[in-house]
Parts: structure tokens; C-alpha cells; sequence
């Protein structure tokens, strides 16, 4: 049992499919982490160097312009979460489950 496991592991990581869409998953997810570290980055060098542009009221109430800046940056996190959900879920998982069919899984 445990042969044809490694067998299968084997065949599989050899597969050049299996190295394009590890190298594709690998390069949307590094991608996508670089959105979000710009962002952040962004938004901490506001705060450390703009203070007073964020503490600038929003339209007539109270609240000032830093909380929609950090409400946003956490619905683009959650935005950029749900997008690689999607790719891996319309992609990359029927791919790979069609490498592992085709080597006889």
C-alpha cells in the first residue's frame, strides 16, 4: 500500500502539469501577498508619517478618514482571500485532480 503511495507521489511530482501548476499557484499566491503588503505597508506609513491626514474628518459626522482607510484594507483582505479561493477552487483543484486520474488514482 504504502509502495503504491510512493508511487503515485512520484509520478505525480515528476508530471510537468504538476510543475506548471505549482509554479502558477506559487506565483498568485506571492502576488497576491504583495497586494496586501503594499497595502498594509502603505497604510502604516500613513500613520507614522501622515497622522494628521488620517485623522481628517469624512464628510460631516465624526469619523475621520483613517477608519474607512483600515475598514478597507481588511475587505481587501478578505476580497484577495476569496479570489485565490475562487482560482483554486475553478482551477487548480480540477487540474490536480486530473494529474492523479491520469496516473492511475
Amino acid at each position: 500500500m504504502q509502495d503504491e503511495q510512493d508511487r503515485l507521489v512520484a509520478a505525480v511530482a515528476a508530471d510537468p502539469r504538476y510543475e506548471a501548476l505549482v509554479a502558477r499557484r506559487s506565483r498568485l499566491g506571492w502576488t497576491l501577498s504583495a497586494v496586501i503588503f503594499v497595502a498594509f505597508v502603505g497604510y502604516l506609513l500613513l500613520i507614522a508619517f501622515r497622522p494628521a491626514l488620517l485623522a481628517t474628518p469624512f464628510g460631516t459626522g465624526v469619523t475621520s478618514l483613517g477608519i474607512p482607510l483600515g475598514l478597507g484594507l481588511i475587505l481587501l483582505a478578505i476580497a484577495l482571500t476569496g479570489l485565490y479561493v475562487r482560482q483554486a477552487n475553478r482551477h487548480h483543484d480540477a487540474q490536480m485532480a486530473a494529474i492523479i486520474r491520469d496516473h492511475g488514482a
